[in-house]
C-alpha cells in the first residue's frame, strides 16, 4: 500500500478550518513526551500503539484525522482505519508543516519534539 494519498492527505489549514467548524475529530498518535512538548490545540492524544485496542472510541460517523510530526506514522494510522471503514485523513507534514504555518501550539511554548 502506498503511504502517497493525496486524497486523504490535507493541509495543516485545511485542518485548522475543519476544527474551527467542528467537522473532524483530530488524534494524534504521537509519543507521551511529543504530546507533552507540544500539541495541536482541540487535538486528541492517543498513541500510535494503542490506537487498534481503542478503535472502538473513534466515531465512525465523521471524519477522522490523524497527525504525528512528520506525516509518517500518521499515514499508516489512517490507511488501517480507511481499510475498516472509517472516513478517515491525515495532517500532510504533521504537526511540524502545522508549526512551519504559524498555527498554535499548546502549552502557550509549546514546539515540536524530535522523534
Amino acid at each position: 500500500m502506498p503511504f502517497n494519498d493525496p486524497a486523504h492527505d490535507l493541509t495543516p489549514q485545511q485542518v485548522d478550518e475543519m476544527l474551527e467548524r467542528g467537522e473532524i475529530d483530530l488524534i494524534d498518535v504521537r509519543e507521551p513526551y511529543e504530546w507533552d512538548a507540544g500539541r495541536i490545540p482541540r487535538a486528541r492524544h492517543i498513541e500510535l500503539e494503542r490506537l487498534a485496542s481503542r478503535a472502538e472510541t473513534v466515531p465512525q460517523d465523521r471524519k477522522v484525522v490523524f497527525m504525528c510530526r512528520l506525516g509518517i506514522r500518521s499515514a499508516m494510522a489512517m490507511q488501517a482505519f480507511r481499510a475498516s471503514g472509517w472516513d478517515a485523513y491525515h495532517l500532510a507534514g504533521g504537526i511540524q508543516a502545522w508549526a512551519d504555518s504559524g498555527l498554535p501550539l499548546e502549552p502557550e511554548n509549546g514546539y515540536v519534539a524530535e522523534h
